[in-house]
């Protein structure tokens, strides 16, 4: 079945492997289903939610274009590299400035959860980091992975938030990039 398809190119730099991640799932995706992509390094606005949810900031046109793509989504590919062990600080700004209250989640006077306005979308992080995975995970605890799976997409509705964790990509050579490249191309053909 044809999906939805987002695809957030996470990385700040212009040229990343994440960055080619991200185009081969776009590129696979293309083939059965309806794909838009955003790139967090052509997206032009102030990461700083300077006053915390005190007062409206108003959207620059890259973060209103990239809130109606996750309105229009049903499913959303996030590729990003882990720097320090958490996520690049101008793609955190880009969930801090449109993931807002009224969009992706509702308070409601009396009950100490938040609606979450997103369901029905399904998400996959894919992220590169030149630590191992295991290593990440086991003795780092894969803060990053948890910060925007579980305290970020499931916090604000989604559903079925899988993730893979590619590296260490720095000591990896081009076969083995081009395993990973293949391998998340399949994840686009299939719209997972």
């Amino acid at each position: 079945m044809a999906k939805r398809i987002l695809v957030l190119s996470g990385n700040p730099k212009a040229v990343s492997f994440s960055g080619q991640l991200a185009e081969a799932y776009k590129d696979a995706a293309q083939r059965g289903h309806e794909v838009r992509i955003h790139r967090v390094a052509d997206m032009a606005f102030d990461p700083d939610l300077d006053a915390g949810y005190a007062r409206d900031k108003h959207l620059e046109p890259d973060l209103a274009a990239f809130q109606d793509s996750v309105r229009w989504a049903d499913h959303l590919l996030i590729t990003t590299p882990v720097w320090w062990g958490a996520l690049p600080a101008k793609l955190k700004g880009v969930f801090d400035r449109t993931f807002l209250p009224g969009f992706a989640f509702k308070y409601q006077k009396g009950k100490l959860i938040p609606d979450k306005l997103l369901t029905g979308k399904t998400a996959r992080i894919v992220m590169t980091m030149d630590t191992p995975p295991w290593y990440y995970s086991l003795f780092q605890g894969a803060p990053a992975l948890k910060q925007l799976k579980i305290a970020t997409l499931e916090f604000c509705g989604f559903a079925r938030v899988r993730s893979n964790m590619l590296g260490p990509v720095i000591s990896s050579d081009a076969a083995r990039r081009a395993q990973w490249l293949e391998k998340v191309g399949r994840l686009g053909d299939e719209g997972k």
